[in-house]
């Protein structure tokens, strides 16, 4: 070997720790290659090694057997699909890879989690156990839930506002004649503002078609309003909810939340949605992280109504607010999109007066 080792004057690097430190050949010598002793029989004496001989009587290398005891290749896979795959519980040397250079994608791991049931842990052994079908809408709703969590990119935005002028016209509309024979709930305002404020962001309002490639953009608005009854969570439709007036919208809401809870909506009513509003505030909950109605663009969730202190011109004061939860599918809204949504519904609550500009 020529050129090996240190240099006359230069800086030896220092081995790792642990690593075997060997004289090497200085630079000028030639090294002899010796023929590879064989692996010491059971019972031989260290150095009663003999190089393995070939039938011609040439010396023969050792094949290694490294190579049959090496793990396989690390599967490829992108991190956004380890996420999935480590989240359904998938192993990916499991998967068949159908992407470029053996890459697995996203639609390898789903197919396999089709292709492959997987055996459910056992219950444990308890007394006091009750045991339930999941069928019906109950399981309706966990494969759309499951469905919407892993296709669609949620990302959900928070915002905490003074609601004290709309709760103020809500009592002034409700000793009004007109409004005597509906229910006007705070909800039908939050309706009304979505609706409003969907018209300066329409991408709230649309739907992404993977088989065509294209985004869709909804004229009308086809308004959710998520339910809980018997039965499980339902999420009924208001049609063309951004053509009706706000004694409209409270009307349709009493219809649609009462035929509901008795059970009665017609399966016409559950399909065809565009966006969706969930009243998780009836429960006293402040917020939550609403997950999307497959082939909904975004949902909004309404917080509890209540009073707190509140800045109001430099000075502490009790008002009512409440909190807003949007959630949208980043594929169709951006950051700057959703936020505008949600600040213009804000605005909306905060001051009822700002609809004329809409």
């Amino acid at each position: 070997l020529v050129g090996y080792g240190p240099r006359p004057g230069s800086v030896a690097r220092r081995p790792r720790r642990s690593a075997t430190v060997r004289p090497g050949p200085q630079e000028g010598d030639t090294a002899p290659i010796q023929p590879m002793p064989a692996p010491a029989r059971p019972g031989s004496q260290q150095g009663d090694t003999a190089p393995i001989q070939s039938q011609q009587g040439d010396t023969a290398p050792i094949q290694s057997q490294q190579a049959s005891t090496l793990p396989p290749a690390i599967p490829l896979a992108k991190p956004p699909v380890r996420k999935l795959a480590r989240d359904l519980g998938v192993d990916l040397y499991a998967v068949v890879p159908s992407g470029a250079d053996g890459v697995i994608t996203r639609e390898d791991v789903q197919a396999h989690l089709r292709g492959v049931p997987t055996a459910a842990p056992a219950a444990p052994n308890v007394t006091g156990v009750r045991r339930e079908p999941i069928r019906g809408v109950r399981k309706a709703t966990a494969a759309a839930m499951v469905a919407s969590a892993f296709t669609a990119p949620h990302v959900t935005e928070f915002l905490t506002l003074d609601v004290t002028e709309t709760m103020a016209l809500r009592a002034r509309l409700r000793a009004t004649p007109q409004f005597a024979d509906v229910k006007l709930t705070p909800l039908a305002f939050v309706a009304k503002a979505m609706c409003l404020a969907a018209r300066r962001t329409p991408e709230v309002n649309t739907h992404w078609d993977e088989a065509a490639g294209e985004i869709v953009f909804y004229e009308r608005v086809q308004l959710g309003i998520a339910a809980a009854t018997p039965r499980g969570l339902i999420v009924p439709k208001v049609r063309d909810a951004d053509t009706l007036s706000l004694h409209e919208l409270a009307a349709a809401l009493s219809e649609l939340t009462a035929t509901a809870r008795e059970g009665k909506t017609p399966p016409a009513d559950l399909v065809g949605g565009t966006i969706t509003i969930t009243n998780v505030g009836v429960f006293g909950v402040d917020t939550g992280t609403p997950i999307l109605n497959p082939g909904e663009a975004a949902i909004l969730a309404v917080g509890s109504i209540k009073q707190a202190p509140w800045v109001v011109e430099g000075s502490l004061a009790v008002r009512t607010v409440c909190q807003l939860a949007l959630s949208f599918d980043h594929r169709l809204v951006d950051g700057e999109q959703g936020s505008r949504f949600l600040a213009d519904v804000g605005s909306l609550l905060e001051d009822p007066g700002v609809a004329v500009t809409f």
